[in-house]
């Protein structure tokens, strides 16, 4: 294996672990902010990395189309184009060629599509996708698969996974593999238990550096997510990083903590911070509602970022009502500093062995809801 990974502590299936990479360390459990064409909307990568951000996501589709991979690849890579020294982990851009274009082709060789920006034609091999995460000079490659549609019928569900199970282990040849730098599986199977265990099996056999869960939180409901989750990590190695894919609310997160899972990433924070909804430990804020007006104080009492010392509520429900850009500026630095103080505070539990108080202290502060008055 290509990336060094020691779990440091558990607490029950939650795992507090450091990851080593070509561009540093990862400590986990660790959520990645999403930087889908070389940026984190609406922040600076300084910014993001002043929110204790160790590693951030970036999107193989996205870059391919534009500027393309080559492009970055010639002006030094990922890291230098946006510069962001820390680690990168690319997705195999499989769930936007199903979830954005148009004219799909699917078949054993790859994909073939229509891009969402121009129409114009592309086709991604499980080579060409690993391929392009090379050019991009990701920390952590991620395998192509095809993100199974819901709801799907346990047949389809079944073609679909033994299909990404062979994509995977071409991208496995076709990865080159050098010192901090790897390569992560992708567990997929939708919601049937034994498609999920066969298909970890069969990932294992090829044999990766990390193996995420894929699939899920796409409307199946956290239930019967949290369900899956039980019934895959499990079959998934001890000694390697499991990565959530997509995921996503905080109850989510915390959730999936105490099932076993190291990584996360999702867009929520900083898609919420442009429409204007906060995260906080007493649950979730429309900052735009009326109520918040002439309201003086921070959005989170609790929150050392900089929007929550230095402005009001009062002041970003009049800056979204203006559509001013600093609106979504402040209210996205502030999910992001309060999603990394929640996998801070994971980690600080798990090493203290004390994880289910945690979680039952996040769950009852959640339930108070934002509802004191002034």
């Amino acid at each position: 294996m290509s990336l060094a990974y020691e779990v440091l502590a558990t607490d029950g299936a939650a795992r507090r672990a450091r990851l080593e990479t070509a561009h540093g360390a990862v400590n986990t459990p660790v959520f990645m902010p999403v930087g889908t064409a070389g940026t984190v909307k609406a922040m600076t990568v300084e910014g993001v990395a002043a929110t204790g951000a160790e590693i951030l996501l970036g999107n193989t589709y996205h870059l391919m189309l534009r500027p393309g991979a080559e492009v970055v690849a010639k002006l030094g890579g990922l890291h230098r184009f946006m510069n962001w020294d820390k680690p990168i982990l690319t997705d195999s851009g499989g769930f936007q060629v199903m979830s954005l274009s148009d004219r799909r082709k699917i078949s054993e060789d790859g994909v073939e599509f229509a891009s969402h920006i121009d129409g114009n034609l592309f086709k991604l091999t499980p080579e060409r996708s690993v391929e392009i995460q090379h050019l991009l000079d990701a920390d952590i490659t991620m395998v192509l698969d095809e993100c199974t549609a819901w709801p799907a019928t346990e047949a389809e569900a079944a073609e679909s996974m033994r299909r990404s199970m062979r994509w995977a282990a071409r991208c496995k040849d076709a990865f080159i593999d050098r010192p901090g730098y790897g390569l992560f599986g992708i567990v997929q199977g939708s919601v049937h238990g034994e498609l999920r265990r066969e298909s970890a099996a069969a990932l294992i056999d090829v044999g990766f550096d990390g193996y995420a869960v894929g699939g899920l939180a796409i409307g199946e409901g956290q239930e019967m997510m949290f369900r899956v989750l039980d019934e895959t990590v499990p079959a998934l190695p001890a000694t390697c990083p499991r990565y959530m894919m997509g995921v996503g609310a905080p109850a989510d997160i915390v959730g999936a903590v105490g099932r076993g899972i190291d990584m996360f990433d999702c867009v929520m924070p900083t898609r919420s911070g442009r429409t204007g909804k906060g995260f906080t430990r007493r649950g979730e804020i429309n900052i735009r509602n009326a109520r918040h007006a002439e309201d003086p104080r921070p959005l989170d009492a609790d929150c050392k970022c900089p929007t929550c010392a230095g402005y009001g509520r009062a002041y970003l429900n009049h800056l979204f009502k203006a559509k001013e850009i600093l609106g979504a500026m402040l209210l996205t630095t502030h999910n992001l500093h309060y999603y990394q103080d929640l996998t801070s505070g994971l980690r600080d539990a798990i090493e203290a062995g004390n994880y289910a108080r945690f979680a039952a202290e996040f769950a009852a502060g959640q339930a108070l809801g934002d509802i004191d008055p002034l």
